[in-house]
């Protein structure tokens, strides 16, 4: 007797990802058994998606945080089998806890080992950016290289779960 793995669920905190096209791509050759989505695209606003029963489009109300709350919760009833696309560092915090993987849109991977120096460093840098009344560049433009890698990190990290 063969025993058919849960489905590995992606979560997309979509409404700030530029990785979502890549998101689609990558999870189409992993694909998991219907009716179950495959990936989830949460935002606040309506996305376009592309036609398929593996992609569903979840729009929650405008509050604050409520896609962040949406995720979590997800990521809680579908863990160990769970990869999460964001680059919120407390949304990232709270899905690990849940036991999901946790990917930001540059390919890097936040882990147990890493998520509390990004939390640090996120704390610092709010302080900063108190203090300087509204001066600053914002974070670095989004790049091909970051995109190549973005792309690489989630194909590792579907290939793991698929394993388990």
């Amino acid at each position: 007797m063969s025993i058919t793995p849960l489905p590995i669920t992606i979560l997309i905190d979509a409404d700030a990802c530029p990785v979502k096209d890549e998101v689609y791509r990558v999870a189409a050759r992993f694909k998991a058994p219907l009716p179950e989505a495959h990936v989830r695209v949460v935002s606040n606003s309506p996305f376009r998606i592309p036609d398929s029963p593996r992609v569903k489009r979840v729009v929650v109300d405008d509050s604050f945080d409520a896609a962040d709350d949406w995720i979590a919760e997800e990521a809680v009833r579908v863990s160990p089998r769970c990869v999460v696309i964001t680059g919120d560092i407390p949304l990232a915090d709270r899905c690990l806890k849940a036991g999901a993987r946790v990917l930001k849109h540059n390919g890097d991977e936040y882990t147990p080992a890493s998520i509390g120096g990004a939390l640090a460093t996120r704390a610092i840098m709010e302080d900063l950016r108190a203090g300087m009344d509204g001066i600053g560049g914002g974070p670095p433009p989004f790049s091909t290289a970051d995109r190549s890698r973005f792309l690489q990190s989630l194909d590792r990290v579907m290939m793991a779960l698929s394993r388990v």
